[in-house]
């Protein structure tokens, strides 16, 4: 009985991370609310300072990836309900090539 327990409570506690709940918070979300976020401040503030203090390009060209693909999530998906069509797709055709330009731009052409 104690597994069955244990197992039950390890459910309850994951349920919010299953995909559907992460996509329908995220959807919920204003870029605002994202920002003010002391806990996202604080991570994005410390990878940024280990990026210029390293000098490493990766490191901040994937904190740039992270928030261009915030913002992508937040203006490219659709309300929620809403199905995908060939409209709703064309932002996230134009984020991901812009953010593919950019990063190759920056690893391979401007070294």
């Amino acid at each position: 009985m104690e597994k069955q327990e244990m197992v039950e409570k390890t459910v309850e506690v994951l349920r919010p991370l299953e995909t559907q709940n992460l996509m329908t918070t995220i959807q919920n979300l204003t870029l605002q609310q994202i920002f003010s976020n002391w806990v996202f401040l604080l991570v994005t503030l410390g990878i940024l300072f280990f990026g210029v203090y390293k000098r490493s390009k990766t490191v901040l060209l994937t904190l740039f990836f992270l928030l261009a693909l915030i913002v992508m999530v937040k203006f490219a998906m659709p309300a929620p309900g809403q199905e995908l069509t060939m409209k709703s797709i064309l932002p996230f055709i134009a984020f991901g090539l812009g953010i593919g330009g950019v990063i190759v731009y920056f690893m391979f052409v401007k070294d």
